[in-house]
């Protein structure tokens, strides 16, 4: 299976554009760059807020595809997606599937009607077991700051090596002219910041933004016919290790642990390959102990790895190389933007940040509090 179509939104930000507005925006953009017509889609994939989401985008974008995937479980569900069309494309069932993903959380932040969120609005009940958490201080970046604490009592990482996760981040963010945030910043800029849950600042974390991407996959026969630049899914796997927090099984350990390796496998590669990793920086931490899960670096090591500048241009793993969730855009969940990215990556058309003769590139989503992984490796050649 390859990937043969990617198209981005217009974004940061949109407040001329409802949520499923940006969608078929980037739709309409990932079909035009595939080169494929609209009829040639019969899969489709999304994940929203509100129920049958994927059906009423459907109908929205005039597809009637006999193919649908609505997992929603936070930011990786459109890795959960990718290997779910991969799966289906090998065994037939489907030929050419489009996963799209587009919202205005920031213009929309506070409207009563719900434009934004998908489509879908309204409140949302808080789910057993948060109910008691939340009362407490356990927010959702309160979770991860807990994490993060957990992993300095163990293995000593400190402040300023997550906070240069945000300054290589920034780096990135400059060179695309899209990006929410451009400005250089120093780790002094990120101590600095407001503190918001300790030990996690305000640019420790991710950004709100509107925007919205897409992506299309489809047979290597078809994609080859297409003669676009073949990028090929060599490996994907997924998992989930807990919902909340509180049941999580080992603060400094993720599913990606799992579904790193597995998907490593699959594609015949090691983490010594990867030219390129495009991950959901939803909190500097979430960055760090993915690194160490999929075995970029060794377990505790993490904190050193990015100090060291490896996720700069021009560092051992140029990570997230658009800007990321930290800088450039994040309009409630990133996922697919990671293997929009990585898929840039391998055809060449980074601009400013490509990073010279990638090859193998991996996409790794983070959903719900450290809670689901999913694990997608992109290469020019087959596995």
């Amino acid at each position: 299976m390859c990937v043969v179509g990617v198209g981005l939104a217009d974004g940061p930000k949109t407040p001329e554009l409802s949520a499923l507005m940006l969608q078929a925006q980037a739709f309409g953009r990932a079909v035009a760059d595939s080169g494929l017509k609209k009829d040639d889609i019969d899969g489709l994939a999304s994940a929203g807020y509100g129920g049958m989401h994927e059906v009423q985008l459907a109908e929205y974008l005039g597809l009637r595809p006999h193919w649908l995937d609505s997992t929603s479980c936070g930011g990786s569900s459109f890795e959960f997606h990718a290997l779910h069309a991969y799966r289906a494309i090998q065994a037939g069932d489907v030929d050419t599937v489009a996963i799209v993903y587009g919202n205005n959380e920031l213009s929309a932040a506070g409207r009563s009607l719900g434009t934004g969120r998908a489509g879908g609005g309204g409140a949302a009940a808080m789910p057993y077991p948060m109910s008691w958490e939340f009362p407490t201080g356990l927010t959702l970046i309160g979770a991860y700051a807990m994490a993060a604490q957990r992993h300095m009592h163990q293995y000593g990482t400190t402040s300023e090596q997550l906070a240069s996760i945000s300054v290589q981040t920034r780096e990135h963010a400059a060179r695309n002219p899209h990006a929410m945030y451009r400005d250089p910043i120093t780790i002094d800029d990120v101590l600095s910041s407001k503190l918001v849950a300790d030990p996690l600042h305000k640019l420790d974390s991710c950004v709100i933004s509107d925007g919205g991407c897409a992506i299309i996959l489809t047979t290597e026969d078809r994609a080859r016919e297409l003669g676009r630049p073949m990028v090929y899914v060599r490996g994907a796997a997924a998992g989930m290790t807990h919902h909340s927090i509180q049941a999580m099984p080992d603060l400094t350990v993720t599913a990606g642990a799992v579904t790193g390796p597995k998907a490593f496998a699959e594609a015949g590669i090691t983490a010594a390959d990867v030219d390129t990793f495009q991950m959901y920086d939803s909190f500097t931490y979430t960055v760090l102990v993915c690194l160490e899960d999929l075995g970029f670096a060794p377990k505790g090591e993490g904190g050193p790895f990015v100090a060291s500048g490896a996720l700069g241009l021009g560092g051992a793993l140029p990570t997230n190389t658009d800007g990321g969730g930290l800088s450039a855009t994040h309009p409630g969940m990133r996922g697919l933007f990671l293997l929009c990215e990585a898929t840039r990556q391998l055809r060449g058309e980074a601009g400013d940040s490509q990073v010279d003769g990638a090859e193998i590139a991996v996409a790794h989503g983070s959903g719900g509090w450290l809670s689901t992984m999913g694990t997608v490796v992109l290469g020019t050649e087959p596995a």
